[in-house]
């Protein structure tokens, strides 16, 4: 669907993107991810025809983006962190100048009109998009990448300014969205992409330095179970019995929180689910296990290392480098 090879970007005498390569299939949920400065945005506007790279190539839906540019477009719904809206129109009256724009061929009414279902506007259509909220800004936003039923999505930060409902709402959209379309989503709210997306890309200084699935990186961050476990039971016979299980490697008490009950953190290994064991244990001997959660480190607590490790790698290459070269 997507294909991405030696992509090269200068500006000036910056290199904003380095021999950049990635494949993204129909109907992955991506997000495309760099601290600031990375070169996400100029690699979208690249993916997206808005600006030319210096070397390399981009396919999308088949198409060579500068040799057949209109054809690869037509796949293509982009959603950039500033909405390109027009205040004075109407929802209805901006989406219908999209339509035109993109010389669209679906039932302009029935289409619009599904669009704005989908994206929850219909109850703002005929409103001046200058008087909206920036929720639903947002929401006309993503309205307009939808129209001509792209089948690719690309959205840079589009929840960015929005309130904890709101972005909970775009969230959920963009999830739906990803049942029906291949999207590639930009985000500096981490938690939202381990929501959200499937597979993640991260690029550091332009370059490539990781592409996973979202599970995998987990996986690899966290090489045990760990669960904050509250027990009603004695104390010193709950921390020794869970200690005893098949599985457990480690306990450690935390406290008595709640009168009666021990609170306790089990480390355990991944081949087996410690769970039903220290519950099966626990109906035994007739105590109640009042609350069980998983801890886990966070994509936020991964990206930073991983970027934090590519620097530490990059300075000592230049360092290594002057050295040879001194």
């Amino acid at each position: 669907m997507i294909e991405v090879s030696n992509l090269t970007k200068h500006y000036g005498k910056k290199l904003a993107v380095k021999n950049l390569s990635f494949t993204i299939n129909k109907g992955e949920i991506v997000g495309f991810l760099g601290p600031n400065g990375a070169g996400k945005t100029t690699v979208m506007n690249m993916l997206t025809g808005y600006i030319s790279s210096d070397e390399g190539k981009i396919s999308i839906g088949g198409f060579d983006m500068l040799e057949n540019p209109l054809k690869a477009k037509l796949h293509i719904g982009y959603l950039p962190e500033i909405p390109p809206l027009y205040p004075d129109l109407t929802v209805l009256e901006y989406l219908e100048f999209v339509y035109n724009l993109k010389k669209c061929t679906l039932k302009k009414e029935e289409h619009l009109t599904e669009i704005c279902a989908v994206t929850s506007i219909t109850n703002v259509a005929g409103r001046r998009i200058g008087n909206l909220s920036k929720g639903y800004k947002q929401r006309v936003g993503l309205a307009q990448a939808l129209v001509g039923d792209p089948e690719i999505l690309i959205f840079d930060e589009p929840t960015i300014g929005l309130d904890p409902r709101e972005i909970i709402e775009i969230r959920n959209l963009i999830r739906r969205l990803g049942t029906y379309h291949t999207v590639i989503l930009s985000s500096h709210i981490l938690s939202e992409i381990q929501q959200v997306c499937e597979r993640v890309i991260i690029i550091n200084n332009g370059e490539l330095v990781r592409d996973e699935c979202v599970g995998g990186l987990l996986d690899a961050a966290t090489p045990t179970d760990r669960y904050a476990v509250r027990i009603a039971g004695p104390e010193e016979a709950v921390v020794h019995t869970i200690e005893k299980l098949d599985g457990v490697i480690k306990v450690e008490y935390v406290g008595t929180l709640e009168k009666g009950s021990v609170d306790i953190v089990v480390e355990a290994e991944k081949r087996i689910d410690v769970r039903k064991v220290l519950f099966a244990e626990c109906a035994k001997r007739e105590w109640f296990v009042l609350m069980l959660s998983r801890l886990g480190i966070s994509l936020e607590d991964i990206f930073v290392n991983i970027i934090d490790t590519d620097d530490k790698k990059k300075l000592s290459a230049a360092k290594n480098a002057d050295q040879e070269n001194s």
